[in-house]
């Protein structure tokens, strides 16, 4: 089973901006959307509240430190990453993607094949960064740019970057 991670960042790494998504990018949520459809979604609780729902599609699994974490019946509330992994393994899972926040990008970077970043142009305030990485580990597999438009509030480029043999 590969580990992806996905996430949209901006020039200096910033992902969000008080438990929330800083900008308005619709074509990047319709690509995050049919890259996710039909896979668990791995989110941490304050990425998962911040969502409010489970999105359609996809087994969610939310990790919490909270053991007795109040989530839908169609949410998998698990403590760890270990757990999510072991979860979706055991569901025979293919490809396990990580959408957030940070502490779980940082614990899933290691481990993770792929990742699905969408670089946004952008420099706004934000509070919350995804880790810093060694970009000459990671090959390019695919890249294309988006403008600013009446649906996306900046212009963005997205790339599916995979981890480099050893």
């Amino acid at each position: 089973m590969r580990i992806s991670l996905i996430a949209a960042l901006q020039t200096d790494g910033g992902i969000g901006w008080r438990g929330d998504i800083p900008w308005r990018l619709s074509d990047d949520l319709r690509h995050f959307k049919r890259r996710t459809m039909d896979h668990h979604l791995v989110q941490g609780r304050i990425t998962w509240e911040s969502i409010g729902r489970p999105l359609p599609g996809r087994r969610m699994v939310v990790v919490t430190h909270q053991r007795d974490y109040p989530a839908p019946p169609e949410v998998d509330v698990v403590q760890s990453l270990d757990q999510a992994v072991e979860l979706a393994r055991g569901r025979g899972e293919s490809e396990l993607f990580i959408g957030g926040g940070a502490g779980l990008y940082r614990a899933a970077l290691p481990f993770a094949g792929r990742m699905y970043l969408t670089r946004v142009e952008a420099a706004i305030p934000v509070d919350t960064f995804f880790p810093a990485f060694d970009e000459s580990g990671w090959q390019i597999l695919e890249t294309w740019s988006h403008p600013a438009d009446e649906r996306n509030q900046f212009p963005f480029t997205f790339q599916l970057l995979s981890r480099r043999e050893a």
